[in-house]
């Protein structure tokens, strides 16, 4: 009987992984957008805009070279990284640290028709501290931070997924 049941829940998970189901919104390679060409403008060439020119590269949308070409802008008017003291040992010691990552953005065609109003992408995470660990902690400063960029980006592509011209006043 045990045997019976055990190769019914191998036959039932083996059929639910052979048909190809995956969380929506989870892979990010095959998505579709409402415009055909993108242009992002920047301060300059920052990890955040490196890693969302990939993203976009590898869901077949190329971000063009100029802004004349594109039917969409994606303004990236801000991109600023915090670390505040979260909490305090009785000694005096840092316990905790909070990091921020603040990306603000906007999104607008060539007749500065806006598609996506300004907004911000917004993340926090606590970093536990221990001046016994300092470069183990900073290394896991460092992937907290990479995280949030690639959480940002993920962001970032899904607003731009749903960005569609906003009707005007």
């Amino acid at each position: 009987m045990t045997s019976l049941r055990n190769i019914l829940l191998s036959l039932s998970l083996l059929t639910l992984a052979a048909c190809g189901f995956h969380l929506r919104g989870s892979d990010l390679q095959d998505v579709r957008f409402s415009f055909n060409s993108l242009y992002i403008k920047s301060q300059g060439e920052t990890p955040f805009v490196a890693e969302l020119r990939r993203t976009l590269s590898r869901s077949k949308m190329e971000p063009v070279a100029t802004s004349d070409q594109a039917e969409l802008i994606l303004e990236i008017v801000s991109e600023n990284v915090g670390k505040q003291i979260l909490s305090l040992s009785g000694s005096g010691r840092v316990r905790e640290y909070q990091l921020s990552y603040r990306v603000s953005m906007r999104a607008y065609d060539l007749q500065q028709v806006e598609w996506l109003p300004p907004d911000d992408v917004q993340l926090n995470r606590v970093l536990s501290y221990d001046d016994a660990l300092i470069l183990a902690k900073e290394q896991e400063e460092a992937q907290l931070y990479k995280d949030m960029r690639a959480d940002a980006v993920a962001q970032t592509v899904r607003r731009l997924m749903r960005a569609k011209p906003q009707p005007l006043e």
